[in-house]
């Protein structure tokens, strides 16, 4: 199991939840929703989005964020459009437990939090024409920039013999 985990704060579209389920099963992450939610965890439409992964998610929800604070120590790093670094400077390599803080499709997150902890926020680029990027996008975008600075630990790097094998597309005719 990595070091890094991934925080939802108050996540509304159960299609956005279910895609970053997916994309936390993928890479051996555990996934923290923050209440209140726009959505039942049951949800069909959160269930369609995680497809058959949905048994293997290792995830926790938390009544609050003094409540995930409170069980959760390490580092914490808050993605905003507001902040003045960009996500390939976080440290994802290290030993530490780091999680990464995700806000709401329709707010992002509470702005005195980020004021508070203006240090540990980041941003990904986008032009000016653009305010913010699909929620399971951003998440895709800095995971994979922290499992690429981890060398990929744990990840396949091959397609595995278990599926189509690493030369499916050497023998497909």
């Amino acid at each position: 199991m990595s070091n890094i985990e991934i925080v939802l704060f108050n996540p509304e579209i159960p299609q956005n939840t279910g895609n970053i389920m997916r994309t936390c099963v993928s890479l051996n992450m555990k996934l923290h929703l923050i209440k209140p939610m726009g959505f039942e965890i049951d949800d069909r439409k959160l269930r369609r989005s995680a497809v058959d992964y949905y048994d293997k998610i290792n995830y926790e929800i938390h009544e609050s964020f003094e409540d995930f604070q409170n069980k959760n120590k390490g580092k914490y790093y808050y993605l905003t459009r507001y902040a003045n670094k960009v996500y390939s400077d976080i440290e994802f390599k290290t030993n530490e437990k780091v999680y990464v803080i995700f806000g709401s499709e329709s707010y992002g997150i509470d702005r005195t939090l980020l004021a508070n902890n203006i240090e540990n926020c980041f941003r990904i680029p986008t032009t000016k024409d653009v305010r913010s990027l699909n929620l399971s996008n951003s998440v895709a975008i800095v995971l994979f920039e922290a499992m690429r600075q981890n060398d990929f630990k744990e990840l396949e790097l091959e397609e595995p013999n278990e599926l189509k094998g690493k030369d499916f597309l050497k023998n497909y005719k």
